[in-house]
């Protein structure tokens, strides 16, 4: 007998979280809520576009339960939170460990990216509830009037398409400081390719300490210096990152790539010397593909609708938004094998085609006769590739951001003093030859 669509979908899930993930996480007093049904049933809320929380609940509650006819489940929205919160520390860590060992494997050859396992990065804020308990556990990251909001910092991998690793936190957190807790995730040898809200000092150095190569555009916010000699080559594109308050440190060595002419020129920052390792049009190229994350904030705010969190405490917002990104990047992971077999790109993974057909699955008996199998729909879910004639956008929108680009940065002669103080540095680390 056919499988009902539930079933595949089980079976699709087992693949990318197979049982035995969940054997070492400790059980915790909930009993009816081990740690297994926990995550089946927040991924699957994650999936779901009920109006409420406990409308969702009672939806993947249902699918997980027919799934699983022996699963003794809780029917309390309120202990599900609770027991998710509880193993917030334990539960969601292992999950993103296995997702980002299935991401390698859905990248295959695109693993590498111009010789790197290049990575975007950026952030977003998702808005909460108006609760006493929100504003005094998330604060307001905005006006005074602005809503508590959590802010989301996620690594995407530029190849595969997917989440890599992602931060939460208040929304006053920095996009920065999140990024800094995740360079030990990047793997050895890593490329991060990041717009201008990340350029720094700190940030820079570490990266270069950990081995890892960046693509970071900068603005008129940042100030480098030349001819400060502390490199053996002057040469053209040679440039300082030096701020005074970090003069404890030596200055760091870089590389500024200026992409297009006058007010709409883009200036990039690399730690990459060598012209010949990293021209101008592969950064281009590189810079352009970080674009697919903006996409990927966008599926999860619009195509999931996880634009506002429904949760009223601190601890319960960030658990809905981690869940929302966790059962996100899982949605990806069920449709891009099946894209890749069937000869597509997983970076043309459409999310929105992905939602539906899970949302079938969830909802749906046995199949018709001629029905399609769900991982036929999941290998079709791919975005179309017609060429638009006109604008998408709403020409009026009221809200619509028109942000000033950032500029070029400021480029000034060290002086004397600073030319003197780099000179009693020891010598940079890390030195390329550079090529004509």
């Amino acid at each position: 007998m056919r499988p009902s669509y539930l079933q595949q979908l089980a079976a699709a899930i087992r693949e990318s979280l197979p049982s035995h993930l969940f054997t070492r996480i400790p059980l915790g007093r909930a009993a009816r809520w081990a740690p297994q049904r926990l995550a089946w049933v927040a991924l699957m809320m994650a999936w779901d576009d009920g109006q409420t929380l406990a409308a969702r609940f009672e939806h993947a509650r249902e699918a997980a339960g027919e799934a699983h006819p022996h699963w003794r489940l809780g029917r309390s929205y309120a202990g599900f939170a609770a027991a998710l919160t509880r193993l917030a520390g334990r539960l969601a860590p292992a999950l993103a460990a296995r997702l980002r060992s299935r991401t390698e494997e859905v990248a295959g050859r695109r693993w590498a990216c111009g010789g790197w396992a290049a990575f975007a990065v950026d952030g977003t804020r998702v808005e909460a509830p108006r609760t006493a308990a929100n504003e005094a556990g998330l604060g307001r990251a905005g006006r005074a009037k602005s809503p508590p909001q959590v802010a989301l910092t996620a690594l995407w991998h530029l190849g595969a398409g997917l989440p890599w690793a992602y931060r939460l936190g208040p929304g006053t957190a920095s996009e920065r400081r999140h990024m800094a807790r995740m360079v030990a995730e990047l793997p050895p040898g890593s490329m991060l390719v990041a717009d201008a809200g990340f350029p720094g000092y700190p940030l820079c150095r570490r990266l270069i300490l950990r081995g890892h190569s960046f693509l970071i555009r900068v603005g008129s916010n940042i100030t480098l210096l030349r001819g400060l000699g502390y490199h053996r080559e002057e040469r053209r594109g040679l440039v300082y990152l030096w701020p005074a308050r970090h003069r404890r440190w030596p200055p760091l060595v870089l590389r500024l790539i200026r992409l297009g002419a006058g007010a709409g020129a883009i200036c990039l920052l690399t730690n990459v010397l060598d012209a010949g390792r990293l021209g101008d049009e592969a950064a281009a190229a590189l810079y352009r593909a970080r674009w697919g994350e903006e996409v990927f904030h966008r599926s999860y705010k619009q195509t999931l609708r996880h634009r506002a969190l429904l949760s009223r405490t601190a601890a319960t917002c960030l658990a809905e938004a981690e869940w929302a990104l966790l059962g996100l990047w899982l949605l990806g992971l069920l449709a891009a094998p099946r894209v890749v077999e069937a000869g597509g790109d997983p970076r043309r993974v459409s999310v929105a085609k992905a939602r539906d057909a899970v949302r079938r699955a969830l909802r749906r008996g046995r199949p018709r006769r001629g029905a399609v199998r769900l991982d036929r729909e999941l290998a079709a879910a791919q975005g179309d590739r017609c060429r638009r004639l006109s604008y998408k956008g709403s020409r009026d929108y009221p809200r619509k951001k028109k942000e000033k680009p950032p500029g070029s940065p400021k480029i000034r002669a060290a002086t004397p003093a600073e030319v003197r103080r780099a000179a009693g540095l020891p010598p940079p680390k890390i030195s390329y030859q550079w090529t004509a």
